[in-house]
């Protein structure tokens, strides 16, 4: 998938360039795999995949992975050239890939090459080759490609028994002088400071203050104008997702769009939430941005790979960054069931590299999205679906960013600090609305990673009080987090224990009535003054 973000990211910028990937043939039993070649099929892009077909999945015979002569007639399932290629003679490698490349860069399109070859050490060291008969070694022994390749070089009259041991001398030294370059390097010394700077790539926030006059809009088309003016703003900005392009989106942020900005830009895909999460990481590798909508969040647990693996961990593993906001339509409360109604926030908050952003107002989903959209680092975006078009607010019409991990207190009071976030922040407003005597600090976290500790602890010390809401079931959600940091730092500061209130600990059902028990939201007065009570 990362392959077809490169490639389409020189497609896009009309570069007569080709991709190439590797694999082995283990590697084609991954659903991963598939729907690379099903979007690179698709969308025509110039990705050579390449096979390298070694007869064993570490001691795996092929005999037990996959039920067909040949790995290469996959491809025609998907639509595209493959070929098998003996991967042991250098001159046919050389000589197909070099004429397949150069058709490809002429006509854009995927190509798949399987090479027969084999391994004739283990997968890794510790593995060794006991697993292989000893005959299939010898048969694989006598197709030595380097061994077969000096023997035709010697026919040819270009190589003689002195110079092949002489280029294996010069060899030799080159690997000894590596070795021992290696070997001379300073150990690395263990700094915190360190390690954590390389965790996110370094973004220098630029506060864009409004200045347009304001209108008002629901939350729904504050996300949509958010979109709307960063792909005005960045032209190398990609929108990917399922039915985002004519249709709009299931929910219409996107409606309007293609016409705007054109179907390269604003692209549907298909369903393989994988593939196109990495082909967002692609496009981020090539300089590009991207924003992928996941249809709903529940759907995202079929990219969770890619996200946590990939997006997260490419900055601190080898300094490049993923420029990959991820929307998640959310939340349960709109009668949808377990499959379209999760929030699932707490899956993304522990994963170091990645960043939280979950918005409670349009005001802010549209300006944090466009921060989101600038921030060079990966984000998962949270939009809850019953705020869509139930909240309403007074918006500039221009663009304006606001930054993470600034929390908004919403109330002051000195009796309780109220922590919450999304459609938390309405249930505990509407709570207090119902509850005038009680003067309360309200905060709206807004972004969960970075998280706005300051504001948390300085409101927890003034109150001694502090109950945290969240819509997600209790165990291992962020409340506990927040929690556990409370009584690290403010224990002495509490005249009462840190309450949690969260939904109930089962899938999300349908029916109205077992929804509104499943939700903290009932839950939520009750719980506040028993805090207020102690």
């Amino acid at each position: 998938g990362v392959a077809d973000g490169i490639a389409l990211a020189s497609k896009l910028k009309s570069k007569s360039q080709v991709t190439a990937v590797f694999t082995g043939e283990g590697g084609t039993s991954e659903g991963d795999f598939h729907e690379a070649l099903n979007v690179a099929s698709v969308w025509q892009l110039p990705v050579i995949f390449c096979i390298e077909n070694n007869g064993y999945g570490l001691s795996t015979p092929t005999k037990e992975q996959y039920n067909c002569k040949d790995l290469a007639d996959r491809g025609k399932g998907y639509g595209m050239d493959a070929f098998v290629l003996d991967g042991n003679n250098i001159l046919e490698v050389y000589g197909k890939i070099l004429k397949l490349a150069e058709s490809v860069r002429k006509r854009p399109r995927p190509i798949l090459v399987e090479f027969k070859t084999f391994r004739m050490r283990g997968h890794e060291e510790a593995s060794g080759t006991k697993y292989v008969p000893d005959e299939l070694m010898t048969k694989w022994e006598a197709k030595d490609p380097i061994e077969n390749y000096k023997n035709y070089l010697i026919n040819l009259g270009v190589l003689n028994a002195a110079k092949d041991s002489e280029l294996h001398a010069q060899i030799k030294t080159e690997i000894e002088e590596g070795l021992q370059l290696a070997y001379a390097e300073v150990s690395i010394e263990a700094n915190e400071s360190t390690e954590l700077n390389d965790v996110y790539k370094h973004f220098n926030y630029q506060h864009v203050e409004p200045k347009s006059k304001t209108e008002e809009i629901r939350f729904i088309d504050a996300i949509s104008q958010g979109l709307k003016q960063s792909m005005e703003r960045h032209n190398d900005l990609i929108i990917m997702g399922q039915d985002v392009a004519e249709y709009g989106g299931v929910f219409k942020i996107t409606e309007g769009f293609v016409e705007a900005f054109g179907n390269e830009r604003v692209r549907n895909t298909p369903i393989c939430e994988s593939a196109i999460i990495e082909t967002g990481m692609g496009l981020s590798i090539a300089g590009m941005k991207a924003v992928v909508e996941m249809q709903f969040a529940d759907f995202v647990s079929s990219g969770f790979n890619p996200i946590v693996n990939y997006l997260a961990k490419s900055h601190y593993r080898w300094n490049q960054n993923a420029d990959v906001v991820v929307r998640m339509p959310c939340g349960a409360g709109v009668a949808a069931g377990p499959f379209h109604s999760q929030t699932n926030e707490a899956w993304f908050t522990k994963t170091p590299g990645l960043k939280v952003v979950y918005p409670a107002f349009p005001y802010d989903a549209k300006g944090l999205l466009a921060n989101a959209i600038n921030d060079p680092n990966p984000i998962l975006f949270f939009e809850h679906k019953a705020l869509y078009r139930s909240v309403r607010q007074e918006v500039p019409t221009d663009y304006f960013t606001i930054p993470f991990g600034k929390a908004s207190l919403l109330k002051t009071g000195n009796a309780v600090t109220i922590i919450t976030y999304g459609a938390g922040v309405h249930w505990a407003l509407e709570t207090l609305e119902n509850n005038p005597d009680i003067e309360a600090d309200l905060i709206d976290l807004r972004s969960l990673q970075p998280l706005d500790t300051e504001a948390i602890f300085n409101s927890v010390r003034k109150t001694g009080r502090a109950i945290i809401l969240q819509e997600d079931s209790l165990f291992g959600g962020i409340a506990s987090d927040i929690s556990a940091m409370l009584m690290e730092q403010c224990f002495e500061a509490l005249d009462a224990p840190v309450k949690r209130v969260a939904s109930m600990e089962t899938p999300i059902p349908f029916i109205n009535q077992l929804e509104n028990q499943y939700l903290a939201k009932g839950k939520f007065e009750a719980a506040l003054k028993e805090v207020l009570a102690y």
